[in-house]
């Protein structure tokens, strides 16, 4: 049987409306993970572990980024992919400020070298800068999610 509305089954209506779900679901999951990574990245600068403070500072404003993503049911293997993606999808077009873009891009590049570069030595200064843009990161993905009606539980 079709709904004389949109000519569709109850069934793909209802599949749809649970793919809407899902995805919400899994935002509000990834915003949640987002939160509770930055937490560990003040943790980790308060005992002094600048390196791991900057690691989990990005992937606390990357999980943000996929949290936006997730409401588009886009899934990324690589990071550079996911914030591609962002920055074309959603920086390049004004939905968030370039300043975002930029702070994303200064978090990868940051993260990379102090885990990969042997003789890295992260310093306060660096992993309070990082820890800085990522909180603003999440800040602003926030907003854009409480725009859309999206909140969910855990740090804030």
């Amino acid at each position: 049987m079709c709904c004389p509305i949109t000519g569709m089954s109850g069934k793909k209506v209802l599949k749809s409306v649970d793919n809407a779900n899902k995805a919400v679901d899994l935002c509000v999951y990834r915003m949640n993970n987002a939160k509770e990574t930055l937490e560990t990245a003040k943790l980790c600068m308060d005992h002094k572990r600048y390196k791991d403070t900057i690691n989990r500072s990005y992937y606390a404003a990357f999980y943000a980024v996929k949290a936006v993503l997730a409401l588009e049911e886009k899934d990324f293997k690589r990071h550079k992919d996911a914030v591609a993606y962002f920055n074309q999808n959603y920086v390049a077009i004004g939905l968030f400020d370039r300043e975002i873009g930029k702070k994303l891009g200064r978090l990868k590049r940051k993260r990379e070298a102090s885990d990969y570069d042997d003789f890295y030595v992260a310093s306060y200064d660096e992993a309070v800068e990082q820890y800085n843009a990522s909180e603003a990161i999440i800040d602003a993905i926030q907003f854009f999610l409480n725009g859309k009606q999206i909140t969910g539980g855990g740090a804030q």
